[in-house]
């Protein structure tokens, strides 16, 4: 069984958290950027498909990429369908978000993602497997003032495929598939 822990705590005990921490000069030196901080609540907010935080963390006119499906998210309502899309077809939906790294006008994070496809996905799983797939990535966000004005995911997604049951056939006919028949 893969060991799972929620990406943080909930998004009002987080924000009450650090406006403890804002109201303390005696910890200025532990209170996260604006960029980390709202690392955190994306990756709270996409574990727990709150819709209300994404549509506050984001501008209006952001833009997010996908690149590991080379695609891009033009407006809030773009980027809400996206990042809480694995809830459509997923359940027990987990992310880790480790190691963050500030940058001047933002943040990376490095994530771990689980979840359960019960559901289908797309065409190539029409039906639930019932697995778990885990996936290993990094979000760079960019902030314009107090809000994510960029974000981008980068991925591999051939691990969750071979995750859930797909073979790939290499040129020269070597199959790459999951060890175990997972």
């Amino acid at each position: 069984m893969t060991m799972r822990t929620i990406a943080g705590v909930g998004l009002s005990a987080m924000f009450a958290l650090t406006s403890a921490a804002c109201a303390d000069p005696s910890t200025d030196s532990q209170r996260p950027s604006e960029g980390e901080f709202a690392l955190q609540v994306l990756v709270a907010a996409i574990a727990t498909a709150d819709t209300a935080a994404i549509y506050d963390l984001f501008w209006p006119e952001a833009t997010y990429d996908d690149f590991a499906n080379q695609l891009t998210y033009q407006g809030v309502q773009e980027i809400a369908g996206y990042v809480l899309g694995a809830h459509s077809w997923g359940d027990d939906v987990y992310m880790n978000l480790g190691a963050v790294h500030p940058t001047a006008n933002g943040a990376v994070g490095e994530w771990i993602f689980t979840a359960v496809q019960s559901r289908p996905l797309g065409v190539s799983y029409p039906v639930g497997t019932g697995r778990e797939v885990v996936l290993n990535g990094v979000t760079i966000i960019e902030m314009d003032g107090s809000r994510i004005i960029r974000a981008a995911d980068y991925t591999d997604t051939a691990p969750m495929m071979l995750q859930l049951g797909a073979r790939f056939t290499m040129p020269g006919g070597q199959v790459i598939e999951m060890e175990g028949g997972r």
